[in-house]
C-alpha cells in the first residue's frame, strides 16, 4: 500500500531529515521533498503543491514561525512543527501563526508518521464530505459558518481561518451543548491516535474564541467546564 501524499520536510539537521525520509519511505510514502533553509522551502512551494508540511523552528536563514506565516499566504496545507523548542510559549507561537500541531525533539519517528497519517486521514475525510452530500450551514446571531465554502463570517465580516480551525468549529457546530474532554476533541479533530498533546486543543480553542468574538475571559460560546472539558453553546443573542 502506498500513499500519494506530497510531503515537505524543512529542517537544517541533515540527520533528522534522513531519518524522517527513510522512515516515511518504509511506511510507503513516496513523494518526499526536503529543504534545509527557509529560502529552499519557499522555492519548493512555488514548484509544487504539498499535502502536509513538517517544519523546524530554528533555521539558518530565519525562524520557522516566520516561515509558517509566509507559507500560510500560499497554502492551507496542514503544518506540523517539529522542534527542540519545547516551552508552552513556543507551542503557542507555532500554533498561533498557523501550525496545526507541534511535536518536540527528541521524538520517535514512528510517532511522526502516525501523526501524519492521522492529519491526512482527517483532511481527506473532511474534503470528501461535500461530495457525499451538501453540508449544513450554521447561522447564528454572532456568526455564520459554511463548511462547503470553508467560510466563517462574524458580524458580517469574513474572518480568515486555517483549515484546522474550521474543522474544529465544524466539530463544535455538529455537537452543540455536549461536553468533550480535550482528549476526546483531539481524537475527533486531529485523528484517532492521542499522544497527549492536549495543549494543541487548548490553543486552537483560544484562537477560535478570539475569531468568533467570544469573550476570552468569560466565554459564552465555547465554554470551559473546569476539570471536565469544553462545551459549544450556540449563540442566540449578542455574543
Amino acid at each position: 500500500m502506498t500513499d500519494d501524499a506530497n510531503i515537505l520536510i524543512v529542517d537544517d539537521e541533515i540527520g533528522i531529515l534522513k531519518m524522517l525520509e527513510i522512515t516515511l519511505q518504509k511506511e510507503h510514502f513516496k513523494h518526499i521533498t526536503t529543504a534545509t533553509t527557509k529560502a529552499a522551502a519557499l522555492q519548493a512551494l512555488t514548484e509544487q503543491d504539498f499535502d502536509i508540511i513538517l517544519l523546524d523552528v530554528m533555521l539558518p536563514d530565519g525562524d520557522g514561525f516566520a516561515l509558517c506565516s509566509a507559507i500560510r499566504q500560499q497554502t492551507t496545507a496542514p503544518i506540523l512543527f517539529i522542534s527542540a523548542r519545547s516551552s508552552d510559549f513556543d507551542k503557542l507561537t507555532g500554533l498561533s501563526v498557523g501550525g496545526d500541531d507541534y511535536i518536540t525533539k527528541p521524538f520517535n519517528p514512528l510517532e511522526v508518521v502516525a501523526r501524519i497519517r492521522a492529519i491526512l486521514r482527517r483532511q481527506r475525510e473532511y474534503e470528501k464530505k461535500p461530495a457525499q452530500s451538501e453540508m449544513k450551514n450554521y447561522v447564528y446571531n454572532a456568526f455564520s459558518f459554511s463548511p462547503d465554502e470553508a467560510l466563517l463570517t462574524v458580524h458580517g465580516e469574513v474572518v480568515q481561518t486555517t483549515a484546522k480551525e474550521l474543522e474544529l468549529l465544524h466539530f463544535f457546530c455538529e455537537n452543540p451543548n455536549r461536553v468533550f474532554t480535550t482528549s476526546q476533541i483531539y481524537e475527533r479533530v486531529w485523528g484517532e491516535d492521542v499522544f497527549g498533546e492536549e495543549k494543541t486543543v487548548t490553543i486552537h480553542i483560544a484562537k477560535l474564541r478570539k475569531k468568533l468574538g467570544d469573550n476570552t475571559r468569560k466565554p459564552k460560546i465555547i465554554v470551559n467546564l473546569r476539570g471536565i472539558g469544553y462545551k459549544f453553546i450556540p449563540p442566540t443573542g449578542d455574543a
